[in-house]
């Protein structure tokens, strides 16, 4: 009986590195709605989905982002810092540990889509606490170790994209 419960499950989307990820490595962009509908066909409830991403006040980013609220996210955003001597800062890996670690509690599963090594460290830590994380990210472009800490790794692939 306990194999036909529906698990509440917490979308965490690293939006930059999914971006470039995905660009680089394949070519493309990623398809939300496919994702999505994905996670929710697998008979997954989504108890809580966010999107985490740099505000550069740019009118394609505005229409993005809300392409993402339309379809179930909550996207987050941080300002995009331009320095001095010319470098950039828009990191949100604090945020997301933060948010994992309070959301773990509530749900049966954590979907982390990222391919950067620094959630190593959170996910070991999700998982010895008897979370089941999973993993999303472009194969050639996720880091060896963050791919080791979870529960499942998901490759992003051609049918996770945008067809043209």
């Amino acid at each position: 009986m306990d194999n036909c419960r529906t698990e509440k499950v917490a979308i965490f989307v690293d939006v930059q590195n999914i971006y470039y990820t995905v660009k680089d490595g394949l070519n493309g962009q990623f398809d939300y709605n496919t994702f999505w509908a994905k996670i929710r066909n697998e008979n997954l409830k989504i108890a809580a989905a966010f999107a985490y991403a740099i505000d550069r006040n740019d009118q394609k980013q505005i229409q993005f982002q809300n392409i993402l609220r339309g379809i179930g996210f909550r996207v987050k955003l941080k300002p995009f810092i331009s320095r001095h001597d010319g470098s950039a800062k828009g990191d949100w890996d604090v945020g997301i540990t933060i948010d994992m670690l309070e959301v773990a509690t509530s749900v049966d599963r954590l979907i982390l889509l990222s391919g950067d090594g620094d959630f190593d460290l959170l996910i070991d830590k999700l998982t010895s606490m008897g979370k089941i994380v999973d993993v999303y990210g472009v194969p050639s472009l996720t880091a060896d170790s963050l791919i080791k800490s979870a529960s499942h790794f998901f490759p992003i692939d051609r049918s996770l994209l945008i067809r043209r």
